[in-house]
């Protein structure tokens, strides 16, 4: 591949440029718009995506297994290879199970200095394989997946870091995107002890007044074009402000639901996608690293 393409969609990637950038320079490079169209649709999809490679030497990963309440748990581990003692996170994936973009965040997130588990929230159906080989996203997750169970694997997946020696107990972190952010907003009124709690793109608690059990502030990223989310957030801020919570959100513009993704294209919006990682960061460094 041309090396001015690679350079094209790292920009478009590490959001210097926004798609229709992409997209001119694109047909310039390739002689055609199918060109670019295929360009974006296929590289961008590709697993060589990954952000951060599975052999990068700064970090280690493990497939492992925990236990939970109701049996065992599948998980993904990914922390940084060097010694110390670092922030235990937990990152809650979407609604296609525990596939190789969300262990591909838990590695970058260990690039930042979190111990990162990556649970596969369908454990107890057999886990993401079985459920769901073709990693399509499951209209029924929230059947497979009720919140209250969700918690409760969270809850375990922070006492089995709470067993590793790098992993810190006292600077605990919660994270999780779409159908995850919604059941990562639902697991922290439930789960003691966290520092910072970050959502992407994901509904509110319900009744909200459960918010009154949060103990960690919350950092909520949304998408402008999100509205079936989105109509949650008036409610949100009321009892959050009514019980003495910490919410911080920001609505990007021009942002879909699932904008940090970039495996999919047609959602993937690079300069939101960059501006919310660098504030969960900011969280992150304040909240678990301070």
């Amino acid at each position: 591949m041309p090396e001015e393409i690679k350079e094209l969609i790292r920009d478009y990637r590490d959001g210097k440029i926004n798609r229709r950038e992409f997209m001119r320079r694109a047909v310039i490079f390739t002689g055609s718009l199918a060109a670019a169209d295929a360009l974006i649709a296929g590289l961008i999809t590709s697993r060589a995506v990954a952000q951060v490679d599975p052999g990068d030497p700064s970090i280690l990963w493990h497939n492992i297994e925990y236990t939970g309440k109701a049996g065992p748990v599948f998980g993904y581990l990914a922390r940084p290879v060097a010694a110390g003692k670092y922030p235990g996170l937990v990152l809650i994936h979407a609604n296609q199970g525990l596939n190789d973009h969300i262990r591909d965040v838990a590695r970058r997130l260990a690039k930042q200095g979190c111990v990162t588990l990556a649970p596969d929230y369908l454990s107890r159906q057999g886990g993401t394989p079985k459920v769901n080989p073709k990693s399509e996203g499951l209209s029924n997750i929230r059947e497979l997946a009720p919140w209250q169970n969700v918690a409760e694997d969270t809850d375990a997946g922070f006492a089995y870091l709470r067993t590793l020696t790098d992993a810190r107990g006292d600077r605990q972190g919660l994270i999780g995107f779409c159908w995850g952010g919604e059941m990562t907003f639902s697991s922290a009124t439930q789960v003691r002890g966290l520092k910072a709690v970050v959502v992407f793109y994901g509904r509110s608690p319900k009744p909200i007044d459960l918010v009154k059990n949060i103990e960690a502030p919350v950092l909520a990223h949304y998408g402008e074009k999100d509205p079936g989310v989105n109509q949650d957030i008036p409610s949100t801020e009321e009892a959050m402000k009514k019980y003495h919570k910490t919410y911080i959100y920001k609505v990007y513009p021009g942002a879909q639901h699932g904008f940090y993704n970039e495996t999919t294209a047609d959602r993937f919006h690079p300069e939101a996608a960059k501006e919310a990682w660098n504030k969960t960061l900011e969280l992150f460094a304040k909240k678990l690293k301070g």
